[in-house]
């Protein structure tokens, strides 16, 4: 039986597929990954393409995407059933990337992103990720939610925008002063394409709401502008094109991703991004966004699939599998990927045994763009509108939010509004960063509320006779690190009249750091300096570690370290020559 030290050892790509394959895999599973692999990429077509136009480039490259990174995560990383590809959750990142940088652009911080992760699974971060606060996760959730929602108007109501603003308010500001001019048959289709994703995913008959959504939104398009006269909506053909031997061609290209190194790919002026330093300092932020994002995203997936299945996945694995898969699909066209939670719980009830049934989602996908990518290109543009509109709906956590605000603390409610209002208004990148810095801070202050110190005036129940006469003992308990040291041992700031001798009880603390360290140690000094006795009690576990390794010893006469408070109480009688009755030492001289 491995260790998880040991496991964590082994390259993931040789040992992952093997170790989730175990337990007797056989024809019969291989038949049932199948078809859950072909059911859930029927669905992963229109979403890819949803997604990749939704983050601000063609919808090739949310195909390149599901097809590359899923097909790599899945072999290599840490869950059986999870499905990755690109996710909504990433547009409020990605879309930002793109109008800024192009393709290019957007591909670079990716890879950088694989990177990120990758050391992040090295380093064994996985479960560091669950530290991140709720009303952080929660907050920013909310508020990309609103703004996934806000860039899917202009194709929905088929309004004629110059320009999408990457700011929130000015882009609200813009579709309403541009939603008179709504282009009718638009706002028909993807208003019919919503309510039947709506109605269909209330009825749970099993079969996919956006796979019925897409269908019926298409032969809808179809029908009526062939029997309509003047209808026309927009759709992959009219608003994408492609370059094949010097000639510009509708639709998406109907074949295999090609390498291309990312910094490769065109930036905003359709000339190569060039790689370069000022660039990796421009997309380190959002970067680090996105790992951060896809590493939450995808244990997250992970963790609801061992809940529906039973298994349990590898976080560490699976951080890096997820890095592998943004590494090398930038270099296919790949934009960001993490696990998707919805195609992966379609998954598992689509009776998936394995992360073959991902790979056969990933290969059906390359099926379907070499073999039916002039078909994809009649996919209305307001459906795929709609889809989003959903998508953004279910990623809301509308009810956590809601039940935050009725129960959590004041504390948490700021760091949830903060996030939100930061997601919208500003970019996820920022409301991460000040999301888990404030959240840490308040953390920090409430850990200090609950650290003090105090001067012990009545008989303390450890204690079975009274404090002898010049002799002071002060409590200090909780958590003693930088933000509470000072606070807890203020106590010790003002001693009056000077005692003989003073009981440091620090039994009550569980943690220190260095912080709290130097500040025992100066309370310390300073009543050593002014002749005082001192003794400190209750030095146990990671404190007495730490003062050992600070070099804290014994000093006769001047400085006792004892386990229990009546251990040092009985030492420091010793010292001032009384017995545990107060009364002075009887000294028998020796002959």
């Amino acid at each position: 039986m491995k260790t998880d030290r040991e496991h964590s050892l082994y390259l993931p790509f040789a040992t992952a597929l093997r170790d989730k394959l175990r337990g007797g895999y056989n024809l019969s599973k291989l038949r049932a990954d199948l078809l859950a692999g072909i059911t859930v990429g029927i669905v992963g077509v229109p979403l890819a393409m949803a997604m990749a136009i939704g983050s601000g480039v063609p919808p090739q490259y949310g195909l390149y995407t599901a097809i590359v990174a899923g097909l790599l995560i899945a072999l290599t990383g840490g869950s059986r059933f999870s499905v990755s590809g690109p996710t909504a959750a990433f547009i409020v990142i990605l879309h930002p990337i793109a109008e800024q940088y192009g393709l290019g652009g957007l591909v670079t911080a990716s890879f950088m992103a694989g990177i990120m992760l990758i050391g992040m699974g090295l380093g064994r971060m996985g479960k560091l990720v669950q530290f991140i606060p709720y009303p952080v996760t929660t907050g920013f959730a909310t508020g990309s939610a609103v703004v996934i929602a806000s860039l899917q108007f202009k194709d929905f109501f088929g309004l004629q925008l110059a320009v999408q603003p990457g700011h929130f308010l000015e882009r609200i500001w813009l579709v309403g002063q541009a939603l008179p001019t709504f282009h009718t048959p638009d706002l028909l289709i993807g208003a019919s394409t919503l309510a039947l994703l709506l109605l269909w995913q209330r009825l749970k008959t099993g079969l996919p709401a956006p796979l019925i959504g897409i269908i019926v939104a298409t032969a809808l398009t179809w029908l009526l502008s062939r029997f309509v006269e003047g209808f026309e909506v927009a759709t992959i053909a009219s608003r994408f094109s492609y370059v094949k031997d010097g000639h510009s061609l509708p639709g998406i290209p109907p074949f295999l991703p090609y390498f291309v190194l990312p910094w490769q790919l065109p930036s905003l002026d359709g000339q190569p991004l060039r790689l370069s330093l000022e660039l990796i300092e421009a997309l380190l932020g959002p970067a680090m966004a996105i790992a951060l994002l896809g590493a939450i995203k995808s244990l997250l997936c992970a963790v609801v699939a061992d809940g529906m299945t039973g298994t349990k996945h590898d976080p560490n694995a699976e951080l890096i599998g997820q890095g592998i898969g943004n590494v090398v699909a930038p270099f296919f066209g790949g934009i960001a990927a993490t696990g998707a939670l919805a195609r992966t719980v379609s998954n598992i009830r689509a009776g998936a045994c394995s992360p073959l049934a991902a790979v056969f989602q990933a290969l059906f996908i390359l099926l379907v763009l070499l073999a039916m990518a002039p078909l994809l290109g009649y996919l209305p543009m307001a459906a795929l509108s709609a889809l989003l509109l959903q998508g953004a709906w279910n990623m809301s956590e509308r009810k956590h939010f809601r039940h935050i605000f009725r129960v959590a603390p004041r504390n948490d409610i700021l760091v949830l509004l903060v996030c939100f209002g930061l997601t919208v208004i500003f970019n996820m990148v920022i409301a991460i960063g000040v999301g888990v810095v404030l959240a840490a801070l308040l953390f920090m202050n409430r850990m200090a509320e609950l650290t003090g110190g105090k001067q012990v005036e009545a008989d303390h129940p450890h204690l079975e006779s009274p404090l002898p006469e010049g002799v002071r003992l002060y409590e200090v308990s909780g958590s003693l690190f930088f933000g509470a040291a000072e606070k807890a041992m203020s106590a010790l700031h003002d001693i009056g009249a000077r005692p003989r001798a003073v009981i440091i009880n620090i039994e009550g603390v569980t943690v220190m750091d260095v912080s709290g360290l130097v500040a025992l140690d100066s309370a310390i000094e300073r009543l050593r300096s002014g002749g005082v006795l001192v003794a400190v009690a209750g030095v146990h576990g990671q404190p007495a570690l730490l003062m050992r390794r600070a070099g804290l010893r014994n000093i006769p006469g001047k400085l006792l370290l004892s386990a229990s408070l009546p251990q040092a109480l009985l030492r420091v009688r010793h010292y001032l020559g009384e017995s545990a009755t107060g009364k002075p030492f009887i000294t028998v001289p020796i002959n």
